[in-house]
């Protein structure tokens, strides 16, 4: 497993997509091309920020929308089974009435009305419904029947293509959330690769993740699922941060949370906008080992596991670490806690 203590490697991708703020000719920060001033490192860093944090809101929507297709996919397997079901419906009274009243057309001329009888589309029932009730006589509880059973064949076989529709767009969703996310990234990676090392180092002091570690071990009590979540968190020190993933190998940030509270029986959202708005909030003068603290507008959040420090699966490039909880860019972004 990588950890922070690793070197440039992991700090290569701390930052995100500040090589277009120090690309010559900005015209951000004003100025005509090659006489712009070069941006601060204080306007490095905020930038860093806030494209991470955007990074971090990109893939928590990326996540819902998984979720959703998810969901979608059940859905359409049950609306197909019911499908399937009213068909068979359907076709059992269309043939129980074709049986007594095709025959009093097999010796006339009116085969429209033979073929109207037999048909096994329900669209095409519907829309002569009228004659159909004539042709039935004195069948008319049958011929109801038969009308009620391709009202519901229609019904479900329009929700088929709903539901198909809807899965369509949101697979478009995903593709474009992840190439996003890419470019994002890509940045990132372009951005770090323009600044001197000294200079990565000043940004990564302000980034998330700063001032990690991979090598704590817990040793504390497992007596409660407060407490053995906690150890559940420390297990997953080192493993790399990836964003939509849950576990085992690898984790994003709200993928880490949910996974230790599971270890222990508890099931708590997969998104972090979800598990802020489901879970009961706390204090910050109240927290407790266990409690999850979300940032910089509930697009990011990590474990609380006492002494000071919590667990969090930072960003891309980083590990799995656990970090002092006033470190900068955690005290600067805290939003509120909750308890699972």
């Amino acid at each position: 497993m990588r950890s922070r203590e690793a070197g440039s490697a992991g700090r290569r991708t701390i930052a995100v997509a500040v090589g277009v703020l120090l690309a010559a000719g900005l015209g951000f920060y004003g100025g005509a091309a090659g006489a712009a001033p070069q941006p601060t490192l204080g306007q490095v860093q905020a930038e860093v920020n806030s494209l991470q944090a955007k990074i971090d809101k990109i893939g928590q929507q990326y996540v819902q929308v998984t979720q959703q297709v998810s969901a979608a996919r059940g859905r359409l397997a049950a609306v197909r089974r019911q499908a399937a079901s009213d068909q068979a419906q359907f076709d059992a009274a269309r043939a129980k009435l074709a049986q007594v009243a095709v025959a009093a057309y097999e010796s006339s001329a009116q085969t429209s009305a033979a073929g109207l009888l037999t048909s096994a589309d329900p669209t095409v029932v519907l829309s002569r419904a009228s004659l159909l009730l004539q042709l039935a006589g004195s069948q008319q509880a049958q011929a109801a029947q038969l009308l009620t059973r391709a009202r519901l064949v229609s019904q479900v076989q329009q929700e088929v293509q709903r539901t198909e529709y809807g899965i369509a767009a949101l697979q478009a969703q995903i593709a474009g959330q992840k190439a996003k996310l890419a470019k994002l990234l890509a940045g990132k990676q372009a951005t770090l690769d323009s600044m001197t090392a000294a200079q990565q180092a000043q940004v990564e002091a302000s980034a998330v993740g700063a001032a990690g570690s991979t090598s704590a071990v817990y040793t504390g009590p497992t007596t409660t699922q407060a407490q053995r979540a906690v150890a559940f968190a420390y297990a997953q020190l080192g493993k790399p941060y990836v964003w939509g993933a849950t576990g085992p190998g690898s984790y994003d940030c709200s993928g880490l949370v949910q996974a230790a509270w599971a270890s222990v029986g508890v099931s708590i959202p997969r998104v972090t906008y979800d598990q802020w708005a489901a879970l009961p909030h706390v204090s910050a003068s109240s927290i407790q080992p266990g409690d999850l603290l979300f940032y910089e507008g509930e697009g990011h959040v990590a474990m609380y596991v006492g002494d000071g420090y919590i667990i969090d699966a930072p960003q891309t490039g980083l590990d799995v670490e656990r970090i002092p909880m006033n470190t900068g860019w955690y005290a600067q972004n805290f939003d509120g806690a909750v308890r699972p």
